[in-house]
């Protein structure tokens, strides 16, 4: 089969599937904004295509999301035009359509089977909006109104859309029935060959500080410091926590930047706020003890979770974090938020520890709880690595049964676009 793939940061969640149907003959072509020039990966026809335009200074702010998921979408429909006039067919098109990049490409291939990477069906009723109090939306009452106009990518998806696959229960969840009944359950997959324990792990901190399995090291992951991770509810807990462990090595993850929630204030950021809400609250020999660690490369990110003594996670009702289920497969003792993703992979007491969100003082007492028990740890953290092999390892699990779900959108009768 000829297939098309189409991701804003390829490769994305075809990392691993990707190579897999190079291997079994089918010729994968993928168009991304990523690359500057055509390039092979790993078998895969790599095309680059330049997003073109610009957003409108005075568009009502409800549709300026809209407006660049219709500017990515123009821009990958021009590609896939000039693809077609080289006389490239595909098959099929699997793509994450968050971006809007999928929006015209059946009106380019209507015979292509079209399916979709569905991440989130944004929804205005709690608790998916308005369940950090601390962050009111300036209107409440039109939240309704603004959250349908976010959903109009996915909306005009939903026409044209043949399969969907949707990494957790809870993700999918959200999609309405009529486009839910299209989707497959299956996650990304975790390599537990080598996402895994190691008793030599060591991970260099700031001042060349090196710490191993033997120190009482706690650590924290968001792809960016924010409230939407619970980065200010950690922070808040750090003076305490760090008060009641003096050999504690608290090490964090995380950018400058935004992922999911809204902007700090203009010219400042979340990372820096709430570090300087609590820093007076610590003192320098403490302060020392804590290591902000920026975005790092895949293998440090390992070494961080192979030498974690306890790893806190805490999310919005919002899509799971890969490296939740990374840490568990490292055999990290967990204490996450008790929030609907985290409970469809962590059971209270069997692979980890759960806490109100918002519980800061909560937060602190099992920590410390958690600290003071080894064979606690121990066995959670082992339960939790067996828990991730059995459910979600990619290659016994995960890439089966992707390939499945491939092999059921090549037997799939495409929907042709609709006016």
């Amino acid at each position: 089969m000829k297939i098309l793939l189409i991701h804003q940061n390829f490769p994305g969640q075809y990392k691993h599937i990707a190579p897999v149907l190079v291997q079994m003959g089918h010729q994968i072509v993928a168009l991304t904004p990523k690359v500057d020039k055509p390039v092979k990966w790993q078998g895969v026809q790599v095309i680059p295509y330049k997003i073109t335009g610009a957003s409108s200074r005075d568009i009502h702010p409800w549709l300026s999301d809209f407006e660049t998921k219709l500017l990515r979408g123009h821009s990958c429909y021009a590609a896939a035009m000039a693809l077609k006039a080289q006389g490239f067919e595909p098959d099929m098109i699997l793509a994450h359509h968050g971006w809007g990049e999928s929006l015209f490409l059946k009106d380019v291939w209507p015979g292509a089977r079209l399916g979709l990477y569905c991440e989130l069906y944004h929804l205005s009723a709690q608790p998916f909006l308005g369940f950090d109090p601390e962050f009111p939306t300036p209107a409440a009452e039109q939240d309704a109104l603004r959250i349908r106009l976010k959903n109009l990518n996915n909306r005009l998806h939903s026409e044209v859309i043949d399969l969907g696959i949707s990494p957790t229960q809870f993700q999918a969840d959200t999609f309405p029935d009529h486009y839910r009944k299209r989707i497959t359950v299956v996650h990304d997959g975790v390599n537990t060959e080598d996402v895994k324990p190691d008793p030599a792990a060591r991970l260099e901190v700031t001042g060349g500080l090196v710490l191993t399995r033997d120190d009482e090291v706690v650590t924290f992951i968001n792809r960016n410091l924010e409230p939407y991770r619970g980065y200010h509810i950690f922070m808040r807990a750090l003076p305490e926590i760090l008060k009641r462990r003096p050999e504690a090595q608290v090490v964090m993850l995380g950018g400058d930047d935004v992922s999911y929630g809204a902007r700090a204030p203009k010219g400042k950021t979340w990372k820096q706020i709430y570090i300087d809400e609590v820093r007076g609250q610590i003192s320098d020999e403490d302060w020392a003890r804590v290591h902000f660690l920026g975005r790092v490369p895949y293998d440090r990110f390992l070494s961080m979770m192979q030498v974690s003594r306890a790893h806190v996670y805490l999310t919005y009702p919002f899509v799971l974090s890969w490296s939740l289920l990374e840490s568990m497969a490292c055999e990290s003792a967990i204490l996450a938020s008790d929030t609907a993703p985290v409970k469809e992979v962590l059971t209270e007491g069997e692979t980890g520890w759960m806490v109100d969100f918002f519980d800061k003082d909560a937060l602190v007492d099992r920590l410390c709880d958690l600290l003071d028990d080894p064979e606690t740890r121990t066995r959670m953290g082992k339960a939790a690595r067996e828990f991730v092999v059995e459910h979600y390892d990619l290659r016994k699990v995960c890439l089966p049964k992707q390939l499945k779900w491939v092999e059921k959108l090549s037997r799939t009768e495409p929907r042709a676009p609709t006016d």
